[in-house]
This record gives C-alpha cells, sequence and structure tokens, in this order.
C-alpha cells in the first residue's frame, strides 16, 4: 500500500492530512504540558501543606514525644518525599515527552514544507510541458487549415479558364508553402506530444510516488514518535510508582508504629509528680467552747491562739503545695531544681547528669588526644612544639574537674530526691500540715521541702544552668541546643528571619531542617534565625535536649 500508487491524484487531499498530523501533534504537545504544570502544581501544594503542619518553632508542647506525633511527622516526610516523585514525573515528562514533541513539530514543519514544494514543482513542469504540446498542436491545426484552403485556392484557379498562368503558379507556389509549414509543424507537434508524454509517465510513475511516498514516511514517522510519546507519558509515571509505593508502605508502617501503651505511660512520666494523696483531716471538736466558763474561755482561747494555727489557713497552704487541681506556681528555676515535684525533680537531675557524662566523656577524649599529639611533638620536634598545648591541655583539666565537681553534686541531689521521694508523701497527711506551717517550712517559692538547710536560705541565685535546663513550666524560654554545625559557604542573610554567617563559622542548632531546606541556627550571643542546610555541615546529639523525650 503505498500513497505514490493509490493516490497520485490527490495532492490537495494529502496537503490537508499532513498539516492535519502536525496540527495534532502539538495539540498533543499542549495536553502534556498541562498535565505538567498540574503535577507541578500538585507538588508545590503537597510541599507547602507539609511545611504548613511542620511547625519551624518547636515548643515542649509540639515536640514530637508521643509515637502519634511521631507518626505523623514520619508521615509528613515520606508526604514531602511523595511530593518529590511527584515533581520528578513531571520533569521526567517535560524533558522526554514534550520537549521532544516541539522539537519533531519543528522538524516535522519543515521536512513537510520541502515534499510539498517538490510535489508543486513537478507538476508545475509537467504544466508547462502540456502547454508547449498544446501549442504546437494547435499551430499544426492551424497550418494544416491554411494548407488546405491554399489546396482549394489552387484548385479553383486551376480549373478556372479565365485565370491566368502566373495567378495558377502562384497559387502553386503558395499551396506548396502552406504544406511543407503543416509538414514542419506536424513533426514538431509530434516531438512535443512525445516529451509531452514522457514526462507525464515520469511525473505519476517516478517523480510524484517518490514525493508521496516521502510524505507517507513522513506521517508514518509521526505517528511512530506519537506512539513513542504515549509510552514515554505512562513511563514517565511508572518509573516512580516503585518509590511511591516505599513512601505510601512508609505511611503504613508510621500508622503501626502508634501505640496507645507508651503514649499513656508518657504522659504518666511527664506529669507525675511523685507525692502521694492526701490524708484525711482530722475531726475539728468546737463545741468544747460551750461549756467553758467565761474566765476559762479567755485563758483556754489565749492558749489555743498561741498554739494552733487557722485550720483554713493550713489547707489553703496545703492545697497550694500540692498543686492537686491548680496549675503549679511559677517560680524561679533552682540550681538543684527543688522547686519541682519529686518525679520531675528526679527526672531533670538524671537529664542534667548524662549531659554533664557526655560532657566529660568529650573532654577526656580531647585530653586523650592532646597527650598523643605531645608525646609526638616530643618525639619529633619538628612537628611541633609540645609547649604550645600545654595551656590547652591546662584548660581541659580545668573543665574536667569542674565537670565531675557538677556530676558529684547532681548525683547527691539525686540521691537526695530518690531517697527520699517514697518518704515525702507521708509527711503530707493533715496530722502533720499544722506542724509545718508552724514552723516555717516552706520554700520561698512555695514548694515543699524537708531540708532545714534550705530553709535558712535566700532567694536562689540564678546560675548559668537555667538557661540550659529549661523549667518545663515556663512557656517563653529560649530553645536548647540540639547539636552545632559549621558554615561550608558564606551566607548574607539579606531576608527577614534568616541569620547571617561566614565560611567556617561555628553556631548552635536549635531546630533541624523540616524538609524546606532550612535549619534553625543561633549564634553564642543568642541572635537566632534560619541558614540553608546545603551551606552548613551539621552534627546533630541525638540525646541532646531537644531530642529528649519526656
Amino acid at each position: 500500500m503505498s500513497w505514490g500508487t493509490e493516490l497520485w491524484d490527490q495532492f490537495d487531499s494529502l496537503d490537508k492530512h499532513t498539516q492535519w498530523g502536525i496540527d495534532f501533534l502539538e495539540r498533543y504537545a499542549k495536553f502534556v504540558k498541562e498535565r505538567i504544570e498540574i503535577e507541578q502544581n500538585y507538588a508545590k501544594q503537597l510541599r507547602n501543606l507539609v511545611k504548613k503542619y511542620c511547625p519551624k518553632r518547636s515548643s515542649k508542647d509540639e515536640e514530637p514525644r508521643f509515637t502519634s506525633c511521631i507518626a505523623f511527622f514520619n508521615i509528613l516526610n515520606e508526604l514531602n518525599d511523595y511530593a518529590g516523585q511527584r515533581e520528578v514525573v513531571a520533569e521526567e515528562m517535560a524533558h522526554r515527552v514534550y520537549g521532544e514533541l516541539m522539537r519533531y513539530a519543528h522538524d516535522l514543519k519543515t521536512e513537510r514544507k520541502m515534499h510539498l514544494q517538490e510535489g508543486r514543482k513537478a507538476q508545475q513542469y509537467l504544466d508547462m510541458c502540456w502547454k508547449q504540446m498544446d501549442n504546437s498542436k494547435k499551430k499544426f491545426e492551424r497550418e494544416c487549415r491554411e494548407a488546405e484552403k491554399a489546396q482549394q485556392s489552387y484548385e479553383r484557379l486551376d480549373n478556372d479558364t479565365n485565370a491566368t498562368k502566373a495567378d495558377v503558379e502562384k497559387a502553386k507556389q503558395q499551396l506548396n508553402l502552406r504544406t511543407h509549414m503543416a509538414d514542419e509543424n506536424k513533426n514538431e507537434y509530434a516531438a512535443q506530444l512525445q516529451n509531452f508524454n514522457g514526462e507525464q509517465h515520469k511525473h505519476f510513475y517516478v517523480v510524484i510516488p517518490q514525493i508521496y511516498k516521502q510524505l507517507q514516511e513522513m506521517d508514518e514517522r509521526r505517528t511512530i514518535k506519537l506512539s513513542e510519546c504515549y509510552r514515554g507519558f505512562a513511563d514517565s509515571e511508572r518509573k516512580v510508582i516503585p518509590i511511591i509505593s516505599k513512601c505510601l508502605e512508609g505511611m503504613i508502617l508510621a500508622a503501626k508504629s502508634v501505640d496507645e501503651r507508651r503514649d499513656s505511660q508518657m504522659v504518666v512520666d511527664s506529669f507525675k509528680s511523685g507525692f502521694e494523696p492526701p490524708g484525711d483531716f482530722p475531726f475539728e471538736d468546737y463545741s468544747q467552747h460551750i461549756y467553758r466558763t467565761i474566765s476559762d474561755g479567755t485563758i483556754s482561747a489565749s492558749k489555743q491562739e498561741g498554739g494552733k494555727v487557722d485550720a483554713k489557713t493550713t489547707v489553703g497552704k496545703a492545697k497550694g503545695k500540692l498543686w492537686l487541681f491548680g496549675k503549679k506556681p511559677k517560680g524561679p528555676a533552682l540550681e538543684d531544681f527543688s522547686h519541682l515535684p519529686p518525679e520531675q525533680r528526679r527526672k531533670k537531675l538524671q537529664q542534667r547528669i548524662d549531659e554533664l557524662n557526655r560532657e566529660l566523656q568529650k573532654e577526656s577524649d580531647q585530653k586523650e588526644a592532646l597527650n598523643k599529639m605531645k608525646d609526638v611533638y616530643e618525639k619529633n620536634p619538628q612537628m611541633g612544639d609540645p609547649g604550645s598545648l600545654q595551656p590547652k591541655l591546662a584548660e581541659t583539666m580545668n573543665n574536667i574537674d569542674r565537670l565531675r565537681m557538677e556530676i558529684h553534686k547532681n548525683e547527691a541531689w539525686l540521691s537526695e530526691v530518690e531517697g527520699k521521694t517514697g518518704g515525702r508523701g507521708d509527711r503530707r497527711h493533715s496530722s502533720d500540715i499544722n506542724h509545718l506551717v508552724t514552723q516555717g517550712r516552706e520554700s520561698p517559692e512555695g514548694s515543699y521541702t524537708d531540708d532545714a538547710n534550705q530553709e535558712v536560705r535566700g532567694p536562689p541565685q540564678q546560675h548559668g544552668h537555667h538557661s540550659e535546663f529549661d523549667d518545663e513550666f515556663e512557656d517563653d524560654d529560649p530553645l536548647p541546643a540540639i547539636g552545632h554545625c559549621k558554615a561550608i559557604y558564606p551566607f548574607d542573610g539579606h531576608n527577614e528571619g534568616t541569620l547571617a554567617m561566614k565560611e567556617g563559622e561555628v553556631l548552635y542548632i536549635i531546630e533541624e531542617d523540616k524538609g524546606d531546606g532550612w535549619t534553625r541556627a543561633r549564634r553564642q550571643n543568642g541572635e537566632e534565625g534560619y541558614v540553608p542546610t546545603s551551606y552548613i555541615d551539621v552534627t546533630l546529639e541525638k540525646n541532646s535536649k531537644g531530642y529528649y523525650m519526656q
């Protein structure tokens, strides 16, 4: 089946068909472009959704402590990866399908124009040959009529007796001339006819079939290209299906990781005070005043006033100390966390001891490294001066001694809490409340303590640990550092909320990258802001305060 043999006389139809094919190709390209825009918008909206529900400024209430919170943030991370795969689909379609279609459509237009121009030239050449043949035919026909007229004139004069011999001779010469010209035109017409027939045969059996064959091949290639683009359109999405399936599997695993028992235990661990429930209040018999005499009543009343405290006042103070149904009164954070309930105090002290042990381990490792370096310098003086390491060694030793003292002090507080937590609730019964209040055994912050030395102390001094170990009842304390980072590249930080940094500058990390490409950092002077994650080398401490699971 060939266009050249079957459609030899359908040039205009083929012209329209090939134009329709290009229009259809461009229409499909437009469809792909709109699909790409849909994918890009979908991915953008998904990323905005993830960013909206991944709070940048994490607080204690927003920390993913519970398994349900952790699962939700894992789902958000998987959804962010899913959005990335939608962007991959859009990029693949743009490169493999849309871009290829636009380039091919341009080449196809150029090729079609060339083939159609060749067909028109061939048709014009055939029309010129036909005109030449037709002109020679008409000229031959005209000369034949003139020769016929000359024959009739010669015969009339030859039969006319009145005609002179000169007229007859002239008519004969005219006849011979016309007959000769008719013969020449006959030969010319025959030659033109033979030439036209040859060009016509060549046109319809050689030239036009060749041109139409090229048009046919062009149209078939267009069809093949559409088939490839259809396949590429589907493959662009099929390639990311395994990754998308992993994202969905990650969401399912996140859902399965939710543990209601663990969350309930976290609630207990977070809010457990360690106190025992209050005991029964004793019966206060006020009827004895009725049976006393006036003088006895006066004396007894004065005695009662001197040795007894109003029960209402006692109950009120007891409630203030137990924090049963109200919010715990705020006060300045003490270094030993004595302002906290026993269980929360124990947890805070244990957390601080763990952090101090980690710092001590770092300092010990640094000391060991400095000693090794000092030994190397002593053996090879050309590598360095051993004396140059002495200040650093002294500083490290001072830090180790300081940390050990801090650990010992906090361990003493922890031992005190662990030794007295069990018995502290027994002292909270109503039978002892009056005694406690009478003796003034209440701390300046309104929290109960049984340490007599603590009673005579003045208001607690503010220590450097206050900013590092935040009171869990405070709402506006600065965020703790969860690691540190080193700037790989400089960043100007002109935009609002960003933090400028120099190459090599070391900053504290107070909030991880939530998937938007920004990490929240803080300088030593307290200045905070966001820096590009790709510009820094991050080192996180997974056991730091920012990661501690309450």
